[in-house]
């Protein structure tokens, strides 16, 4: 079985083939740090996580290397820190350590590299400088330096647009000397007060779009295998980190596979934060688990537009507890050597790498789980075992035990009440009085609590 990757260059799904079988090498946007990350922005940190997990493990022989950069110098971040009348450092600091706290709830992987624009201003100088002297890129009398679109014929094949579209959808910038409508922002002077660097066209700092193709160049080199991010990406900021990176370097294809998810909407809506129709993942944290929220994300093909509610994060929990279900049957008779499985399993994997259809993927642990709980033989969860745990790691499942999971949000308090009514219920027992045993149970049972009697006592775990 061999991986095949929607191509939104080619609008096609391809083979994915490396450039270099020894060191695999994929590049995802990551945040721009001025507020708290949206459950929209958590699609694409699990999505791509998702694809790091499987390079892993389907080329075991290779390098993998997984940038994902962190925006920290923007007109945005800019903004919210004057509003709330704190330091850009304070505001940046805490937005970067809530989204990394934010992507390990959802239980995503670090990735590799995991870069700062404002570490990588010289990098982006040199590259402005380059496009300058090769005539793809101007400076204005204002201190501004444009890239200039005209200067590059294929520029826009990657969304496909038209000019009049390309002009009616770039990114607003603040200029009256563009030579062209398309040009856009390069460097951009810096008021006193305003984050800046010094550079020959005088203090300034960089535009968005400059800040990618700069630090995807000192990580991964001037071409690499998988570009990835959401739709909303397409055009304006790839379709210009390929003319800039394209330019920088000539006859050199920027990326081989561009790779992006679909809309993340609500209520027929895209979510976005300008629309405030948008939950946060630090808010939805506080109600859900962080992988039900996974879950939910990944219960629709990325490509496809995803309709995110809170009942269908209930349902990714009721999946969850059929899936730690399993777990449990598996760590209560099967030693933990037995479950570790070199190759991934056959139904499963192909259709994750059939274009990461994680729907699909997620029908097989469905089966998988259901025949681990009902089937009585030892060996069979043995063998079912190996491949339900390792596909479900795959997909960033089952990242906690089952005792963990089944008493997840459960006070001290609560917890030594139910341990009370469990040694309540076993003198009982003892003492042959099984009403009383059984009042107990159900008591709990009320309170979504379940026991289960076996032969080293009762445990309990928490019901959907």
């Amino acid at each position: 079985m061999t991986l095949q990757l929607y191509n939104t260059l080619t609008r096609k799904k391809e083979l994915f083939v490396p450039i270099n079988n020894e060191h695999i090498r994929m590049y995802v946007c990551g945040p721009t740090v001025y507020d708290d990350i949206h459950i929209g922005n958590a699609r694409p940190l699990v999505i791509f996580d998702v694809l790091f997990r499987l390079l892993k493990n389907t080329n075991r022989e290779s390098d993998i290397t997984y940038v994902r950069n962190i925006t920290d110098v923007d007109d945005k971040i800019i903004q919210r820190a004057e509003e709330n009348n704190e330091s850009i450092s304070d505001l940046t600091n805490r937005n970067i350590l809530r989204f990394q706290e934010a992507a390990l709830e959802l239980c995503c992987l670090k990735p590799t590299i995991e870069p700062r624009a404002t570490d990588h201003i010289s990098q982006m100088i040199n590259l402005i400088k380059v496009l300058i002297e090769k005539g793809h890129a101007y400076v204005t009398d204002d201190g501004e330096v444009l890239f200039s679109v005209l200067s590059m014929p294929n520029y826009g094949r990657l969304s496909g647009r038209n000019r009049d579209e390309m002009i009616l959808g770039a990114r607003i910038e603040v200029s009256s000397n563009k030579r062209d409508p398309a040009d856009f922002i390069l460097w951009k002077p810096s008021t006193p007060n305003q984050p800046g660097w010094d550079s020959v066209w005088g203090r300034g700092r960089p535009g968005w779009h400059v800040e990618c193709s700069a630090m995807s160049e000192e990580y991964l080199g001037p071409n690499f295998d998988i570009h990835g991010g959401g739709v909303d990406l397409v055009f304006p900021h790839h379709e210009n980190e390929i003319a800039q990176s394209e330019c920088f370097h000539p006859n050199i294809p920027f990326v081989k596979t561009w790779i992006h998810n679909g809309y993340v909407m609500s209520e027929g809506e895209k979510m976005s934060k300008s629309l405030g129709n948008f939950y946060t993942v630090s808010d939805l944290l506080k109600e859900f688990p962080g992988e039900a929220l996974r879950l939910a994300l990944l219960a629709t093909h990325y490509r496809q537009p995803l309709d995110f509610s809170k009942d269908g994060t209930k349902e990714a929990i009721s999946r969850l507890d059929k899936y730690y279900l399993a777990l449990k049957v598996l760590e209560d008779d099967l030693d933990q050597k037995e479950l570790i499985s070199s190759n991934i399993a056959d139904d499963f994997g192909s259709s994750l790498l059939d274009d990461l259809n994680t729907p699909a993927a997620l029908t097989v642990l469905d089966k998988q789980s259901s025949a681990i709980i009902n089937d009585s033989s030892r060996d069979n969860r043995a063998q079912l075992g190996q491949a339900f745990i390792q596909n479900a790691n795959l997909l960033g499942l089952l990242c906690n035990g089952s005792a963990y999971w089944h008493k997840r949000n459960t006070t001290e308090a609560e917890q030594t009440n139910i341990d009370q009514m469990i040694k309540k219920r076993m003198i009982a027992r003892e003492q042959r009085d099984f009403a009383e045993a059984d009042r107990i149970r159900d008591e709990l049972l009320l309170r979504k609590i379940i026991l289960e009697d076996g032969p080293d006592g009762t445990i309990w775990r928490r019901g959907s």
